[in-house]
């Protein structure tokens, strides 16, 4: 009977350990995973930019490249305007429609 208890108790530990190590697989691939996936593919958007790219900044602003450094990214606006932003204020690049066909 002595011997009884003790592999239920051993056996109790196990139980109450492989939930949390299934919850951490979920959470691992449902949300870490795919944020690290997006993050890489924004920071090579980033590195890719170059001068006369059209891009789209975090608060929706339409622009040109004109002059772009490490850290530094200056945008023509309206043909006339000339914005400086950080480079990391960049939301995504715009592909022209002849260049998607």
């Amino acid at each position: 009977m002595f011997q009884l208890a003790q592999s239920a108790t051993g056996g109790s530990i196990l139980g109450l350990v492989g939930p949390f190590v299934l919850m951490f697989v979920v959470f691992y691939f449902l949300l870490i995973r795919p944020q690290q996936k997006k993050t890489k593919t924004r920071n090579l958007m980033l590195k890719s930019l170059k001068k006369g790219d059209k891009v789209v900044t975090i608060g929706g602003l339409h622009g040109t490249i004109m002059e772009i450094s490490d850290d530094i990214c200056v945008l023509r606006v309206n043909d006339v305007t000339r914005l400086t932003f950080d480079r990391g204020s960049i939301s995504h690049s715009i592909q022209d429609a002849d260049s998607k066909e």
